[in-house]
């Protein structure tokens, strides 16, 4: 076995290096947008100020430094790195990496293991992680694209610190072009809106930016490239940036628009092209929830139910058996009657709440513990609804200051059309009593 233990190993000067590999910081203070990470006040900051570096799982997005973090903690903290992929790392290969870092610990200097892609070790590979972090033999730090609350165990979430790193703002993705210009000696020939075009195209990532930047770089092209020439230039190569691929996004929403259209042959097509296509159905089962919530909402109530359900007997199911719960969900929601009537009145609440700032509640419905609140007035006039006629009182439950709004408008169809009949009840009863909860 090869000796992963020695971080010496360079490539010889005179071969070609990569822009993003030339640029890779060499201390944590070169390391651009990840300040709420690595700041002095930050969970890195203060590991690293007070000497102690724990097992930590990197979470975010491509291209933002997750490698880079790890190698450079290791480096400032004097321990070794390892580094290595769970895509081809098995059981035999993770043995011999635990021999090796304990004889490493008998010789007086502890290991940084840093695992990329984490989330791609099953159930057994990451508790064989748990004794080797227990009594120090390593300090484990793992990379992950995807939640680690659903791809990770919960015993070794226990023991290792989830840091979020975010993807690149275009102030950083700027600070990061500017380093490259400074490390080329030149320039890049755009203009400033296909500067910013071109930053855009990166996504957030950084090494994809880079990536872009060499590439424009080696054009040869006289005077400023302005948007239209870099967009017809870039098409395809910009298309490998796509985190999850235009594919991903025009199905999702395929799929999406034909639940929503109650067309269920379609919607169980969409479903299956995106199985087929190696969509994680874990992704698959938390959009079927939200189209239930935001789709159908009180017109089923039971649709959010039918997903959740299917989501746990897919987690328990497993592929492909679980993939079926998961289609008799989808059948359910595109024969569901439809409303986004609770969406509506939620994004209209939300605009209110914004508007309205920071006004108090009416006082008579404020609680009085106190003397002085009971002399301020609070809870003075409060009409207790269970004694009042048919269990409702009318009173005005806004600030005093907001002329009451209709946020809420249910529709004619399924469980919604009750709904209604309930609201009306209550608007023409509210009327009648003046909203002040005096009959």
């Amino acid at each position: 076995m090869p000796d992963l233990f020695d971080t010496a190993q360079t490539p010889p000067a005179s071969a070609p290096r990569p822009l993003a590999d030339r640029l890779r910081p060499r201390a944590l203070s070169e390391v651009i947008g990840q300040e709420k990470a690595l700041g002095p006040d930050a969970p890195l900051g203060a590991m690293l100020a007070s000497g102690q570096l724990a097992s930590l799982i990197l979470w975010g997005p491509p291209g933002v430094g997750k490698t880079t973090i790890a190698r450079l903690l290791a480096q400032e903290t004097a321990l070794a790195f390892v580094q290595i992929s769970a895509i081809f790392t098995g059981v035999p290969e993770l043995r011999k990496l635990f021999e090796q870092a304990r004889l490493t610990r008998q010789q007086g200097r502890g290991t940084v293991l840093f695992v990329d892609e984490i989330h791609r070790f099953n159930k057994s590979q990451q508790d064989s992680f748990l004794p080797h972090m227990e009594d120090g033999t390593l300090t484990l730090v793992g990379a992950t694209t995807e939640n680690p609350s659903f791809e990770l165990n919960a015993a070794l979430l226990s023991r290792a610190q989830v840091i979020v790193l975010e993807r690149l703002a275009l102030a950083a993705l700027e600070r990061l072009a500017q380093r490259a210009e400074q490390e080329l000696a030149r320039p890049l020939p755009l203009d400033g809106p296909a500067r910013e075009a071109l930053l855009e195209m990166a996504d957030g990532d950084g090494r994809a930016l880079l990536n872009l930047i060499e590439q424009v770089m080696g054009w040869r092209v006289e005077g400023k490239l302005a948007p239209d020439a870099l967009a017809s230039r870039l098409m395809r190569r910009a298309a490998h940036y796509d985190k999850s691929g235009d594919a991903h996004y025009n199905l999702i929403s395929a799929l999406h628009k034909s639940i929503r259209g109650s067309d269920p042959d379609a919607a169980l097509y969409w479903f299956a092209r995106m199985i087929a296509g190696g969509e994680d159905p874990r992704y698959l089962a938390r959009r079927l929830t939200r189209m239930a919530v935001e789709d159908i909402g009180n017109a089923d109530p039971q649709a959010q139910t039918v997903c959740l359900d299917a989501w746990q007997s897919y987690e328990r199911l497993g592929s492909p058996e679980g993939e079926l719960a998961l289609a008799q969900a989808v059948i359910y929601l595109a024969l569901a009657p439809k409303s986004n009537a609770g969406y509506v009145a939620w994004k209209a609440a939300l605009a209110l709440a914004r508007q309205t700032g920071s006004l108090p509640p009416p006082k008579h419905i404020l609680n009085a513990p106190t003397k002085l609140m009971k002399d301020e007035g609070y809870g003075a006039g409060y009409a207790y609804d269970h004694d009042a006629e048919d269990g409702f009182s009318g009173q005005n439950y806004f600030p005093d200051a907001v002329k009451r709004p209709v946020l809420y408008q249910p529709v004619p169809r399924g469980f919604e059309r009750e709904l209604a009949k309930r609201l009306e009840w209550f608007v023409t009863q509210r009327a009648k009593r003046g909203g002040s909860g005096k009959s």
